[in-house]
């Protein structure tokens, strides 16, 4: 399978698809929640490592709530907006500079990791897309 990278500009907000139920059916809530966290392994090794908590307590407590997220993004249970309201993730993420390059490094990680999934390459795709125009949304800060 192929991950293409959409070319993104600053500022945009192009229309997003949610992922298919079907990722969260085949992966499960525990199968999401490793997926996000080898993903965040990754970027914990990453050049964008000090976007993320430093202390172990609150890297596990982002692993929590970015796999509740997208455990809830996939028609699973609302952890999310249990726990931390409506997500309204670029707000969220209004703190952090997240540059084109932060938004590539985070995409290569996550295709790293899709690309060791045992998933049907229709799911991986449909998640995929998603994770592509997400990212734009999350871009906040201008290259310097």
């Amino acid at each position: 399978m192929q991950f293409n990278i959409t070319p993104a500009q600053l500022g945009t907000r192009p229309p997003v698809t949610k992922p298919s139920p079907e990722v969260l059916n085949f992966l499960g809530e525990e199968g999401m929640r490793k997926l996000v966290s080898d993903h965040y392994d990754l970027l914990k090794q990453s050049d964008i490592r000090g976007l993320f908590p430093p202390t172990d307590e609150g890297f596990a407590m982002a692993k929590q709530h970015s796999a509740d997220f997208f455990i809830q993004i996939c028609g699973g249970h609302p952890y999310f907006n249990e726990n931390r309201g409506a997500p309204m993730m670029a707000g969220r993420h209004a703190a952090f500079a997240i540059t084109q390059s932060a938004r590539q490094i985070w995409l290569e990680s996550y295709i790293i990791v899709l690309s060791k999934l045992d998933m049907p390459d229709n799911l991986k795709q449909s998640l995929w897309n998603y994770l592509d125009i997400f990212s734009i949304w999350m871009m906040n800060t201008p290259e310097r």
